[in-house]
């Protein structure tokens, strides 16, 4: 089974962790998925955190974005995380994906937008050992696993954990 006709967002912002943003990404497509990314406005190119564009870009604005339209949102770490949280559209995309009942994907540094968008509380959560303290002080408990599902949130830990956070992601979508 693939993920054929299930539709992806995933977001993107300045100093993104390449390898965060640029593996799952392909893994979903490698699963048939089709993925949109979003950021501040149509065509931005972002650097990553190690100094690599490697042509991405967004192709919609967060603005833009009907989260409707989606059937799951993919954030990924890096220092993206503390500036994409700061937009309004970004926590919506975020919080109504959430309420919808549809899938949310966090990787490292990406808890912080699960925090400024509400969703964190009452879940099991994991992710960069510099967020340990904020998710708990949102109410999330933590482990220091890989990867996991807690509801329709799908964490994952660290670039060391992709293959983990990927198999999460990819199971959990099949499955919605």
């Amino acid at each position: 089974m693939t993920l054929k006709g299930k539709k992806i967002l995933y977001l993107i912002g300045p100093g993104f962790e390449e390898l965060e943003f640029y593996v799952p990404l392909m893994r979903l497509q490698e699963e048939y998925a089709e993925v949109v990314v979003a950021g501040e406005k149509a065509g931005k190119a972002y650097f990553g955190k190690h100094g690599n564009c490697m042509d991405a870009k967004a192709d919609v604005g967060f603005e833009d974005v009907n989260p409707a339209d989606f059937d799951a949102v993919i954030v990924p770490g890096g220092w993206a995380p503390d500036k994409m949280r700061r937009f309004d559209g970004v926590k919506r995309i975020v919080k109504e994906t959430y309420d919808a009942g549809k899938i949310v994907g966090m990787i490292c540094h990406a808890g912080l937008v699960g925090i400024s968008a509400g969703i964190v509380e009452g879940h099991d959560s994991t992710g960069s050992e510099g967020i340990k303290d904020d998710l708990i002080n949102a109410g999330a408990t933590w482990r220091d696993e890989p990867a996991f599902r807690s509801g329709n949130i799908v964490w994952g830990r660290v670039v060391a954990d992709i293959p983990d956070f990927c198999r999460e992601l990819i199971k959990a979508l099949k499955e919605q």
